[in-house]
């Protein structure tokens, strides 16, 4: 019999902004790999300073976690505000700000997970409302796991990006009882 490793989840802090980028590469590489470029693009995060600058906001502001198997970081939540390009909520809110996991590591239920631990992080400081927003483009896959994951799609949005092709956006919702 083999001992698994369990999930957990620990606060994180500055030193983790380089584990943010990781994390963003691989599971940016394994998109493209499959010919969905339209979420993150093809290059890495670690080789894009507004990339670098926002892992490293992330890192600092409070609202970053990481979730490991053993010493491995898996995956990566952030929590805060929402972004300024979705429609604002009506009601006291925390917003998943990123969620990301190490596709090498699929089927353990890392992002499931760590939107299970924001839930609980919202209900622990008194808000029934947990929203994320995600790439709505292709197969709205991404979309699909979000709404099977306990939230429900709002509002689509468009970004503009000058020089290159709008990204399509959903908002989610899961309301917390």
């Amino acid at each position: 019999m083999t001992d698994q490793p369990t999930l957990t989840i620990r606060p994180g802090g500055p030193g983790d902004a380089r584990t943010v980028l990781r994390l963003l590469d691989t599971a940016t590489a394994w998109l493209a790999a499959r010919g969905r470029t339209g979420q993150w693009g093809t290059e890495p995060a670690s080789s894009d300073p507004r990339r670098i600058a926002q892992a490293d906001a992330w890192a600092t502001s409070g609202g970053l976690y990481l979730a490991g198997l053993g010493d491995t970081p898996v995956g990566a939540l952030v929590v805060g505000a929402a972004t300024e390009y979705v429609p604002p909520a009506t009601e006291p809110e925390l917003y998943v700000n990123l969620l990301v996991s190490d596709r090498a590591y699929a089927g353990h239920g890392i992002g499931a997970r760590l939107l299970a631990y924001a839930a609980e992080l919202a209900r622990d400081r008194g808000l029934g409302l947990l929203r994320v927003d995600c790439y709505g483009g292709d197969d709205r896959a991404l979309v699909g796991f979000y709404e099977s994951c306990g939230f429900t799609a709002t509002d689509p949005f468009t970004v503009d990006r000058p020089g290159r092709p709008p990204w399509p956006g959903q908002v989610l919702e899961h309301r917390l009882g």
